[in-house]
């Protein structure tokens, strides 16, 4: 399916190479970038393929939506992003947190994700409940990513990006990296999560859901023994995360 992609002007292109830059040089900084993908993620997880709500907008800097259970803590890369945002005003707040993430990926290692900017910034933020919950299963992951439009490989693909970050037990219960380094992107959660449990790593319910699942199995699988494979594939998955709602066929 071919998307239409909004022309922007060259100022615009500009400010999102000059952004571009900045978050690189704030991520490697901060050692930021697995609450700068978790920002871009759930705020484009929100879209709803049915009603057509919620999505890669922006609403999420607006308390309403960062008050949502599942955004425990994305304040600070809301606070983080801030001073860079206010140096690009031409720059969408929905562009701008999306292309957080893109480099937040990409710094760490991870693959590259084309990025088209041109998105919009929408008043209303979605309503709560609409984002994977990590104590629930394979049925849950598929209800939640069904409403975005995902697919199950896109599912697999996306987990793999727990390979980032860590679990905190004020903001999600859980505590713990799901990998021994977890400012680095490559396949290492697929090697992990086959590998069984250790002391002092995590494995969520929803984690280990794609082990027991006989669709989701075989991609673990895959990506556990191919890293080119999933980066293929997470960028895909990603791409399509980022540009939910956004220019439709």
């Amino acid at each position: 399916m071919t998307k239409n992609y909004p022309t922007v002007s060259e100022d615009y292109k500009k400010a999102v190479d000059k952004a571009k830059k900045k978050l690189r040089g704030l991520i490697a900084e901060k050692n930021c970038a697995p609450i700068m993908l978790r920002l871009a993620w759930h705020s484009a997880g929100t879209y709803d393929v049915h009603s057509k709500t919620g999505g890669p907008f922006g609403t999420i800097r607006h308390p309403a939506e960062l008050a949502h259970g599942a955004n425990n803590g994305l304040d600070i890369a809301v606070r983080l992003l801030e001073p860079i945002k206010e140096q690009f005003p031409i720059i969408s707040y929905a562009d701008f947190y999306q292309l957080a993430g893109i480099v937040a990926v990409e710094v760490t290692g991870g693959p590259e994700i084309p990025f088209h900017p041109g998105r919009e910034d929408k008043p209303e933020p979605p309503p709560e409940g609409r984002l994977p919950d990590a104590t629930k299963g394979s049925d849950h992951l598929r209800e939640v990513f069904g409403h975005m439009g995902l697919s199950d490989r896109d599912i697999v693909a996306l987990s793999g990006g727990h390979t980032l970050g860590r679990c905190h037990k004020e903001r999600s219960g859980f505590e713990g990296p799901w990998t021994s380094n977890p400012l680095y992107f490559d396949n290492t959660y697929f090697k992990e999560l086959l590998s069984g449990e250790k002391e002092g790593l995590l494995q969520l319910p929803s984690d280990k859901a794609l082990l027991c699942d006989p669709v989701f199995r075989p991609f673990v699988d895959k990506y556990a023994a191919d890293e080119d494979a999933f980066f293929k594939d997470y960028s895909e998955a990603h791409l399509k995360l980022s540009e939910l709602g956004f220019a439709e066929a």
